[in-house]
């Protein structure tokens, strides 16, 4: 943390927090799109599926808490950076695109493939549902490293971006 004189100076933005705080959010915003679309609505799977339904149900609700504490501190952290006139608003969508797509990258491939602790679906050829997971966890990642490389080249320039 900077000075008190530099934490409110509208000109000094604290890049690197405004990324991590944004990340936060954005993982816990991609985990409650798969906990509300694929857990709930089209019950396609549960968190933790290699044991009963009341197992999965129990599993589903710790992610959804895990889910809204990190919401919760999330937004506060976000609060706390305008407060300060701290945010960096390119680093924070660049840390929000980084934060969607590392939770779908993770989940695809470490709770999927290396810790099976669910599919996307049973019963089906789950290849394609696999593929475009983590296609679209990558498209996301990528999406997040452009806009982090772009607003570290217009901080490196004094500019500043939306």
């Amino acid at each position: 943390m900077g000075t008190p004189e530099r934490d409110a100076d509208p000109q000094h933005p604290d890049a690197r927090r405004s990324l991590l705080v944004c990340a936060l959010l954005g993982a816990a915003v991609m985990a409650a799109v798969d906990e509300i679309v694929f857990h709930q609505i089209l019950h396609w799977h549960h968190f933790y599926d290699r044991s009963t339904t009341a197992a999965g149900l129990v599993s589903d609700g710790l992610l959804h808490t895990a889910e809204l504490l990190a919401l919760v501190a999330g937004f506060f952290l976000f609060a706390d950076l305008r407060r300060r006139r701290a945010l960096s608003p390119a680093h924070a969508w660049s840390g929000l695109f980084l934060g969607l797509g590392a939770f779908q990258v993770f989940d695809g491939l470490v709770d999927h493939k290396v810790l099976r602790v669910h599919q996307i679906r049973y019963g089906v050829d789950v290849t394609p549902y696999d593929w475009a997971w983590n296609l679209a966890g990558l498209a996301l990642l990528l999406v997040g490293a452009v806009l982090v490389v772009r607003a570290g080249r217009a901080g490196a320039r004094g500019e500043r971006l939306p």
